[in-house]
Order: structure tokens, then sequence, then C-alpha cells
């Protein structure tokens, strides 16, 4: 478990610009004091000593602001960038160098038994304010973008955005930590701008129809060089 949480600490060394030391890692960090925590409340889970394990995660829900069911399953290097309001369920399970954003929820969709919240790969960033909803797999190094909606599975590679969640690109390469979200793809803005280029294109052709043929011969009936 020690070596673990040295990989934890290492990984929001390497992640987050605005650390100065391990020392304030370890004292400040809401996002390691919880893991640190998560990881002695599910050996006690696994134990069966169910209450204990409630116990602790219920304090450290308290102190900051993040819900981690004991019996979830978390790897290594894993970090929670602020992590206010992250809730993640009993049955999840999560890779390894794995980064959540404030507000993510890895939860269910109801109160179905068994297997019920969803499996995370290796290398996934999930955005602030996403939700991965029920016993769907996203694959290994996906980002998914903040405020995402994500009911079903996602290939590795991939990158999610919107609500429902949609695939915006495709497998391709990228490095094992991708926390550049400012590039993220807005399909629905691209649509717009596609039908608004479409709507100046016909205006222009329209009044190119209405001044070479004039308007009497204007086959179309609602040519706006009519009203000239």
């Amino acid at each position: 478990m020690f070596e673990i949480l040295k990989k934890d600490l290492s990984a929001i060394m390497a992640r987050d610009p605005a650390v100065h030391s391990r020392l304030e890692v370890f004292f400040c960090y809401p996002g390691f004091k919880a893991i640190r925590r998560h990881r002695r409340a599910h050996k006690a889970y696994l134990k069966g000593h169910f209450f204990i394990a409630r116990w602790i995660s219920s304090r450290t829900a308290k102190k900051t602001g993040i819900e981690i069911h004991p019996g979830a399953q978390i790897g290594e290097g894993f970090f929670i960038d602020h992590g206010s309001g992250v809730v993640i369920g009993e049955t999840t399970v999560i890779g390894n160098n794995v980064t959540l954003y404030q507000g993510v929820t890895l939860g269910g969709t109801g109160k179905d038994t068994g297997k019920r919240h969803p499996t995370i790969g290796d290398g996934v960033t999930v955005g602030a304010g996403a939700k991965i909803l029920g016993p769907i797999n996203i694959g290994n190094h996906v980002k998914v973008g903040a405020g995402a909606i994500v009911l079903k599975d996602v290939p590795d590679q991939c990158t999610v955005v919107g609500n429902p969640g949609r695939i915006v690109r495709g497998p391709d390469h990228r490095p094992d930590i991708d926390l550049n979200h400012g590039d993220l793809p807005d399909p629905m803005l691209d649509k717009v701008h596609a039908l608004y280029k479409r709507l100046i294109h016909l205006e222009r052709s329209l009044t190119d129809c209405a001044e070479k043929l004039g308007c009497d011969n204007c086959p179309v009936e609602d040519c706006p060089g009519r009203e000239k």
C-alpha cells in the first residue's frame, strides 16, 4: 500500500502545475487525502469490516467533499484534481494513471444489483462535471470532456463530449496522460458553422441569379431580388 501511495503522490507532482512540494501534496491536497483514506477503507472492506470501511469513507467525504465507496477498486497513480463533488460508486473499477476533475460522478443508473458502476481503463482523463453512469467500459487513454454524460461503452483512445456523450475523435496516438481540455472539438458548433456558411452561399447565389436573369425571368418565386 505504501508503494502505491508513493505512486499516487508522484502522479500529482507530475500532473499538477500548481504544486510546489511533496509535503504540500501530503498535507494540503484533498484528492490525495481521499485516496489515502480510501486505500485503508478498501482494505477493511475486503476483510468484511463493512462498518469500519463505511465509517472511514464517511469521514473522508466530510473532510474532503470526495465520496468514494470503500468497495471501489482503484489502481495506482490516481489523481483527483480539486476534488469537490466527486462521487465513485461501489462496483467501480479504475485502472492506473487515471485523472478526475471536480464534480465527476462514476455512478449507477438505478437500483440494479451486481456490477452497476463503470469500469475505467488506464490513462483516462475525465473532465469537470462529467458523469459516467452504468456498468459500461471506458477504454484506455480515453478523454471525457467537461460536462459530458456517458452512458455507452467507449473504445480505447477516443474523445467523448456532450449529453449524451458522443465520440468526436476516434482512436489515435496520444500521450498516456492528456490534460489539455482546451482543444476538445464541439460537433454542434461545427454543424452550426457549416449551416451558416451554406446559407451565405445560397443567398449570394440567389442574388447573382436575380442580377443576371432579371426579376421578371427569375425561376425562384421567393427570390430576394424580387423585393428590390
